[in-house]
């Protein structure tokens, strides 16, 4: 596979990635280098691991997975947005701290979630008879990458804008599952 044709799947995989890390960068406020590592990390191992599960599981199985990929996606995504809206919407407290969505079931949804368009790229590079490793670990890193600039980036926008950054987060991962279901029911991409 070409490197320039490599990057270019990557960096478009990472996309879902890097709007849900500003989303939590701006949902958090101020982002400890434990939570960026944590959710680089996962992002960026499970877009490593999506594709190879892809390609293991080759053209017998590609049918039934896009069949629902999206469903999954589009649930994943608005459970955690709308939990981000919920919590923007209430008064902020001193007491009450946000929920850190790069710990625990958060964390591992928002990882699957954005990482499932990965699963269907791992498929149809076993159906064209690409090697997975390589392109693997180029998309893997790339996400990774992504993250700590949309987690930055983020921050940035949730210290000028304050708690209410919580609401514009959560409709983000919420039109983000509604973008992913729309392109797979109409075919748009």
């Amino acid at each position: 596979m070409d490197l320039l044709v490599l990057l270019g799947i990557a960096v478009a995989l990472a996309m879902d990635a890097f709007a849900v890390a500003i989303a939590t960068g701006m949902t958090l406020g101020k982002v400890s280098g434990h939570q960026a590592f944590r959710l680089s990390f996962h992002f960026g191992l499970f877009q490593f691991l999506m594709p190879v599960i892809g390609w293991f599981a080759g053209r017998s199985v590609s049918e039934y997975i896009s069949a629902f990929d999206h469903w999954i996606a589009f649930g994943l995504l608005a459970l955690v947005g709308g939990h981000m809206v919920l919590e923007g919407l209430q008064a902020p407290s001193k007491e009450r701290a946000v929920a850190d969505p790069t710990k625990g079931r958060s964390l591992i949804v928002l990882s699957v979630a954005t990482s499932i368009d990965a699963l269907a790229v791992g498929l149809s590079m076993a159906v064209l008879g690409v090697g997975i490793w390589v392109p693997s670990v180029v998309i893997g890193i790339v996400a990774a990458a992504f993250t700590l600039v949309g987690l930055r980036l983020g921050r940035l926008l949730g210290e000028r804008f304050g708690h209410r950054m919580a609401l514009v987060g959560g409709a983000v991962l919420i039109a983000i599952g509604a973008r992913i279901l729309y392109e797979h029911l109409t075919g748009a991409a």
